[in-house]
C-alpha cells in the first residue's frame, strides 16, 4: 500500500495562512477586550475587516449588542451558535470555517465574561442572563444548566460527556472546562445581582418584570426578604414562586422516570390490552400453529405484571441552610414536596445552621418552606440531629438524607457519633455533599473518609443520583 499525500498549490497555502492570521486577529482582540475594556484601535479595525469579509454582521464586535439582538436580525445564525463550542470528530481542518467560528465564539465569550463594573440595571442583568444562556447552548447544554438554575439531564446533543478537541480546531476540552465554567458563570451572575439595587428594582413593577429568576437571584431574594415590604415583597415572592415552579416541573419528571422498585408478582396482572405481552403470548402458543391454514390459534393470553411492591416509608431530609448551601436548600425543599405527594411516603424536612427549624408542616409547599428559611450562619449538626432522631419510629422503614458540606463548628465527632448510631439502628443513611444541577460538591475530608468506612459513601452531588437512591429505597 502507498500513502496518499495531499499537495497544496502555493495559492492554497497562502489562503490557509491568511485564514490562520484572520482567526488569530479575532482571538487577540477577544483577549485584549477581556483584560482591558479600552479598545485597541488596530485590533478593532482589523477584526471589523475580517468580519465584514466573511459576510458576518459587524454587530458581533459590539459588546453592547446582545446575542438575542444579533439572532433576531440574522435568524440564520441561531443554528450556528447551538453547539458552537462542542468538539466534533477530526475529519480535516476547514480553516475558513474556523475563522467564522472564531468570530461567533468571541461574541459569546466577550458578552458573558466582560461584565464590566458599577451599578447594574434589571435590563442589563436580563441581557447577561440571555447571553449566558447562549454560551451554555454553545457548550451543548440547556440555558441555565451550568449556572445551577434548572436541573438538567446532562449535556445535550454532541456535547454529552467528556470530550477532547476535535475538528473545531480551537475548541476547548469540554470535559475539563465545564466543571470550571459553571461556577464562574454563577459567580459572575451573583456579582451582577449584588451590584443591582434590587430593592428599588423590585419596588417598580415594570423593572421587576424584566428580571429572570435564577439561583443567584433567588439566593439574594431569600437573604433580603426580611427587608422587603409592600410591592417589593410581592414581586420578590412572585419571582421565587416562578422559579420554584420551573424547577419543580423538571424534578417531577426526573422522579417519575426513576426506577420505582421491584415488580410484585403476587398480584395478578390486569387483563387489559395495554398490559398484553404479545411476544410471550405468541411464543407460548406456537404449538398451535396450523401450517395448512397459516394461522396461529391462541389458547391463552399472557399479560405483563405492572404492580410494584410498596410499603409505608418515612423520609427524613436534613439540609444545611448555611450560605454555601443555597442551591441545595432550594432543590431539596422542592424535591421533598414532590416525594411528599407520593403514596405511602411520610416526609419530614429539617433545615439548620447554628439552629434547627422543622419545616415539616409546610413540606407540601416548597414556596412557603423557602420563605421560612434563614440563610447564613455556620454549621451545628448535632442540633439538627437532636431534632431528627425523635422522628425515627421504625428504623428499618426510614431513610435519612443529610445534605451538607459537613464543615462543623468543632463538633465533628459528636455529629458523626449521632449519625453512626442512627445508621446502626437500621436507618438507611444517605450523606450528600450538595444537591445541584451541575453535580458539584465539596465535603469535609474527615467526614468523607468516615462515611466510606461506615459503608455509607457520600452520594454524588447531582440531583438525579439522589432521586434514583430515594426511589430505589422507597419503592
Amino acid at each position: 500500500m502507498t500513502e496518499r499525500t495531499t499537495e497544496h498549490t502555493p495559492e492554497q497555502n497562502a489562503e490557509a495562512d491568511s485564514d490562520e492570521n484572520r482567526r488569530q486577529v479575532l482571538y487577540w482582540r477577544l483577549l485584549a477586550r477581556l483584560f482591558d475594556h479600552e479598545e485597541q484601535a488596530t485590533l478593532e479595525s482589523a477584526s471589523l475587516a475580517v468580519v465584514e469579509d466573511i459576510g458576518l454582521p459587524s454587530g458581533l464586535l459590539d459588546p453592547g449588542t446582545s446575542v438575542d439582538s444579533i439572532v433576531q436580525r440574522h435568524p440564520e445564525l441561531a443554528s450556528e451558535f447551538d453547539g458552537l463550542m462542542v468538539p466534533e470528530p477530526d475529519d480535516g481542518r476547514d480553516r475558513a470555517a474556523e475563522v467564522r467560528r472564531a468570530a461567533l465564539v468571541s461574541k459569546v465569550l466577550l458578552n458573558v465574561f466582560a461584565a464590566g463594573s458599577g451599578t447594574v440595571t434589571a435590563g442589563q442583568l436580563s441581557r447577561w442572563q440571555s447571553d449566558a444562556g447562549w454560551l451554555e447552548r454553545a457548550l451543548g447544554c440547556r440555558p441555565g444548566e451550568l449556572r445551577g438554575g434548572r436541573p438538567g439531564g446532562g449535556h445535550a446533543g454532541r456535547g454529552a460527556g467528556p470530550a477532547g478537541t476535535g475538528g473545531r480546531g480551537a475548541t476547548p476540552d469540554l470535559g475539563r472546562l465545564i466543571p470550571t465554567i459553571g461556577p464562574e458563570l454563577s459567580a459572575i451572575e451573583a456579582d451582577l445581582v449584588k451590584r443591582m439595587h434590587l430593592r428599588e428594582v423590585l419596588a417598580d413593577p415594570t423593572l421587576a418584570a424584566q428580571l429572570t429568576p435564577s439561583m443567584s437571584l433567588i439566593e439574594q431574594l431569600l437573604r433580603d426578604k426580611n427587608n422587603l415590604s409592600g410591592v417589593a415583597l410581592a414581586n420578590a415572592k412572585a419571582l421565587i414562586r416562578r422559579f420554584v415552579d420551573e424547577v419543580a416541573e423538571v424534578l417531577r419528571t426526573q422522579v417519575a422516570q426513576a426506577t420505582a422498585g421491584a415488580l410484585d408478582r403476587s398480584v395478578p396482572p390486569k387483563r387489559t390490552f395495554r398490559n398484553l405481552d404479545l411476544d410471550r403470548t405468541i411464543w407460548k402458543n406456537l404449538t398451535n400453529w396450523s401450517p395448512e391454514e397459516e394461522r396461529l390459534y391462541v389458547d391463552r393470553l399472557y399479560y405483563r405484571h405492572t404492580a410494584r411492591k410498596t410499603t409505608p416509608q418515612r423520609l427524613i431530609v436534613v439540609v444545611d441552610q448555611s450560605g454555601s448551601m443555597v442551591d441545595s436548600m432550594v432543590n431539596c425543599t422542592i424535591l421533598a414536596s414532590i416525594f411528599a405527594g407520593l403514596p405511602k411516603v411520610d416526609v419530614h424536612l429539617i433545615a439548620y445552621d447554628t439552629r434547627a427549624i422543622d419545616l415539616t408542616p409546610w413540606v407540601s409547599d416548597p414556596f412557603e418552606m423557602l420563605l421560612r428559611t434563614n440563610l447564613g450562619g455556620g454549621n451545628d449538626g448535632p442540633v439538627a440531629m437532636a431534632m431528627a432522631r425523635p422522628k425515627i419510629t421504625e428504623p428499618r422503614s426510614t431513610v435519612m438524607v443529610w445534605i451538607s458540606d459537613f464543615y462543623e463548628f468543632d463538633r465533628s465527632q459528636p455529629l458523626f457519633e449521632g449519625i453512626e448510631a442512627v445508621h446502626r439502628s437500621g436507618v438507611k443513611f444517605i450523606p450528600v455533599g450538595s444537591v445541584t444541577s451541575s453535580g458539584r460538591q465539596e465535603v469535609n475530608p474527615w467526614f468523607r473518609e468516615r462515611f466510606k468506612a461506615l459503608g455509607t459513601p457520600v452520594v454524588s452531588g447531582h440531583i438525579r443520583k439522589l432521586v434514583h437512591e430515594l426511589k430505589t429505597f422507597l419503592a
